[in-house]
């Protein structure tokens, strides 16, 4: 019989934070899996646990997987921890946990801190709906398509960022969207935590000659929503003409008309066609 995958948060700084089920859990388990052993043996001794570790982290995910896999399926059971906080988001659990999935063996999930939902409650914006975009690429195209892809996006928005890399980002965030309200979340649960509530032209500004300390949560306003125009449908109608006359097809030309107009594409293609 397999046994049984668990999917353990740990601490994001404070070690008290770790959770009575997540101590018995780790004390319990068969092995480990740690994205670096020297911060989970840290961990661990700080608790009296005792038990054998395997690394799987980026770079190994692939080759250390399916070791683990095959030992799950042996029947010992296995505990999936991160550097902090919980495993598989953002973070490679994620490719275990799927893997575990496919293979049909039972993932349980021992919750713990987040730096996501920690930054995101204390950041003074609104939580109802919100989107986690993780970390940007640190390469030039895929980071202006990424911005490019939530300009609109009009829930609140949660990045991770490293501290050296701070200022580039609030400086391409700006050029991208514009001003936006957004909070700085720095050494969450920390001795030095801070919550920095500004605007991305602020922060530009003022980051460009500082330096932040320790890991950084970004919570940044959505896009506003549109303002309707209360225009005639006929209107709507001339600027799909236009857009034909620039070579769109009709149904292509009436789908761009209704994304800048209050109406709806088939009205305006019905138009077009009659």
């Amino acid at each position: 019989m397999a046994g049984i995958l668990y999917v353990v948060g740990t601490p994001i700084g404070n070690l008290s934070d770790l959770s009575p089920r997540a101590v018995e859990t780790l004390g319990m388990v068969d092995f480990i899996a740690a994205e670096d052993t020297r911060v989970t043996v840290k961990l661990l001794n700080h608790f009296g646990i005792k038990k054998p570790l395997v690394s799987y982290y980026e770079h190994n995910k692939l080759e250390r997987g399916q070791i683990i896999l095959d030992r799950i399926l042996s029947g010992e059971s296995c505990a999936l921890v991160s550097d902090a906080g919980m495993p598989a988001i953002s973070d490679p659990g994620e490719l275990l946990v799927a893997q575990c999935a496919e293979a049909g063996i039972q993932v349980l999930a021992v919750p713990g801190p987040s730096a996501v939902i920690s930054a995101l409650a204390v950041s003074g914006l609104p939580t109802g709906r919100f989107t986690f975009e993780g970390f940007l690429s640190v390469n030039k195209k895929s980071r202006r398509e990424h911005l490019a892809d939530v300009k609109n996006e009009r829930r609140t928005m949660v990045f991770y960022e490293a501290p050296h890399k701070l200022s580039a980002t609030l400086h391409d965030m700006l050029m991208a969207w514009g001003d936006r309200k957004l909070a700085i979340v720095r050494e969450i649960t920390k001795i030095h935590e801070e919550v920095i509530r500004t605007t991305l032209a602020q922060a530009d500004e003022r980051f460009q000659t500082e330096t932040p300390r320790g890991e950084i949560v970004l919570v940044i306003a959505g896009a506003e929503a549109p303002v309707e125009q209360d225009i005639p449908l006929e209107e709507a109608v001339q600027m799909a003409r236009e857009f034909l006359a620039q070579g769109m097809s009709t149904a292509e030309a009436a789908k761009r008309a209704a994304q800048l107009t209050p109406f709806k594409k088939g009205e305006i293609y019905r138009q077009l066609l009659g």
